[in-house]
């Protein structure tokens, strides 16, 4: 097993299960602001050992559970335009830009249209819908929804010409406590939908990001105590510059050379 995936697996098993309605309940967070940290395995199992931690003042954080499984397979595709509009206002840190992205759930079969859009503050804000299981993901009714939540949330139009960029597929697990997510992927592979190439992340990191409507949660100032550092680093952006370094822009090239030192 690759070690950043056992480390999850270790982590989810320390941690009392919740079904995913308390996950929405307590740290539904559609609005939240995201830190990101490329987290070596040995660290990552001392910070989930303390976050898990039955003695933990509040209560310990828990472990999303779903059919009795408490890590999961996720597979993402990325939609942009031809010029990669969308890469290119993320790299050029643009206050106004969006990611759009079908995600399907391996393992119930979910499948959901996903639109994640910067906030005034500086927030990330999701908006999802649901799609069937064999319809498009940019099918007239996805259209709509997409149309709909750009012209409400920043008076532009849809893209006409999206068509798949990359795709992903990672293990996750879901740590939770009130107010608070933390979602930890490992075994991250991208691939590049022209070329068909290919790339892994290292399997000794686990990807963390912490989730919260305001300030630094307890998980960012552990991790910081570990000299971890929060990384300029997302799995498209990162994924694509990986796989295509002319695209790679300076701030977040170290990033991307940790998570994927193959490619570099």
């Amino acid at each position: 097993m690759i070690p950043a995936v056992r480390a999850l697996a270790r982590a989810a098993m320390a941690a009392r299960p919740v079904p995913l309605a308390d996950v929405q309940a307590r740290a539904a967070l559609p609005a939240r602001f995201d830190r990101r940290y490329l987290v070596p395995v040995e660290v990552f199992a001392a910070v989930a050992a303390e976050l898990t931690d039955h003695r933990r003042p509040g209560g310990p954080f828990a472990a999303l559970c779903i059919n009795g499984r408490r890590w999961f397979q996720h597979r993402s595709v990325h939609y942009d335009t031809p010029d990669l509009r969308s890469f290119h206002d993320h790299r050029q840190g643009l206050p106004v830009r969006y990611t759009i992205r079908e995600r399907r759930y391996e393992d119930t079969g979910v499948r959901q249209l996903e639109i994640k859009l910067r906030g005034r503050r500086g927030e990330t804000v999701k908006h999802r819908r649901p799609l069937l299981a064999d319809a498009p993901a940019l099918g007239a009714a996805p259209r709509g929804f997409l149309t709909a939540v750009l012209d409400r949330a920043y008076g532009l139009p849809a893209p006409t010409d999206l068509g798949g960029a990359l795709e992903t597929d990672y293990t996750r697990t879901t740590l939770v406590a009130d107010g608070q997510r933390i979602t930890c992927d490992a075994a991250l592979r991208c691939r590049d939908l022209a070329s068909g190439r290919t790339v892994r992340a290292d399997g000794g990191l686990v990807l963390v990001e912490t989730r919260t409507t305001g300030r630094p949660t307890e998980a960012d100032r552990l991790l910081g105590g570990h000299g971890i550092p929060a990384a300029a680093f997302t799995r498209y952006c990162g994924g694509l510059s990986a796989l295509r370094p002319d695209l790679a822009a300076e701030h977040w090239r170290r990033a991307v050379r940790t998570a994927f030192p193959a490619a570099a």
